[in-house]
């Protein structure tokens, strides 16, 4: 799955465009490098997110395409 359609799924970003963007900024870092929006999301990956002043840090658990609003932080763990 698209590192932006993962944010989004996961409910981390709330739109994907903003998701496209941040990674496009340079915002997003996957296993330490600078990610592209288009790059695949695989279980075990670390994410760091870097919005304004808040660092998020996440570990990939699942990728599912559809998931349910309640379940969306089962897909991954902060760290």
């Amino acid at each position: 799955m698209r590192l932006d359609k993962y944010l989004k799924v996961s409910r981390i970003i709330k739109r994907r465009t903003i998701a496209n963007e941040a990674c496009d900024a340079g915002r997003v870092l996957v296993n330490n490098k600078v990610a592209k929006a288009s790059l695949d999301v695989k279980v075990g990956d670390i994410i760091q997110i870097n919005l304004g002043n808040n660092s998020i840090k996440i570990k990939v658990l699942a990728v599912k395409d559809i998931i349910k609003k309640e379940e969306a932080s089962t897909l991954y763990e902060n760290i």
